[in-house]
């Protein structure tokens, strides 16, 4: 039996849920697990193969990641400004201390962050890398985050890193 297509699923498909498994089979039959760019490179050149073992209620289905520019977006090995909301370029970024912060003075506080550029923060961690190189902002990435276009998005931010 063969395993069923990512592809096919679409966008649809849990490139990055929790519970989902990736396995490399290498040339060689050498297997490995997890998700890193060398997988994504190694896949692309035909050197491995990559598949991914989703777990249901019932039964785990096998699927093989035939899409893997679609992979590679979802993992922020490519940038998708239709998934992050981010245009490529340099963000005109505002911030403010959240008025909900009770230690402003503490490693990471709570700021709400406006982008004047026009972008729209949907994924958090392809936000926090790109603040990271062109801010050198050190983004807290496993907390809650939210907000609206108009009070702006709040999220954790290592406070001495908002001074570089």
């Amino acid at each position: 039996m063969e395993p069923r297509s990512a592809a096919a699923v679409g966008r649809d498909f849990p490139y990055t849920a929790k519970t989902l498994c990736y396995i490399e089979v290498a040339e060689d039959g050498t297997v490995s697990h997890g998700v890193d760019a060398g997988a994504y490179e190694r896949a692309r050149s035909g050197e491995s193969r990559l598949f991914a073992v989703w777990p249901g209620s019932w039964r785990s289905d096998l699927f093989v990641i035939d899409d893997l520019d679609e992979y590679a977006r979802a993992h922020g090995l490519l940038h998708d400004q239709q998934r992050t909301g981010l245009a490529d370029h340099e963000h005109a970024v505002r911030w403010t201390l959240d008025p909900s912060e009770k230690k402003p003075m503490g490693s990471y506080i709570t700021v709400r962050v406006h982008l004047d550029c026009g972008c729209a923060i949907n994924d958090l961690d392809a936000f926090a890398k790109q603040m990271r190189a062109q801010q050198g902002w050190d983004i807290a990435t496993t907390g809650g985050w939210g907000g609206s276009t108009t009070s702006g998005t709040y999220m954790r931010v290592r406070r001495k890193s908002l001074d570089s």
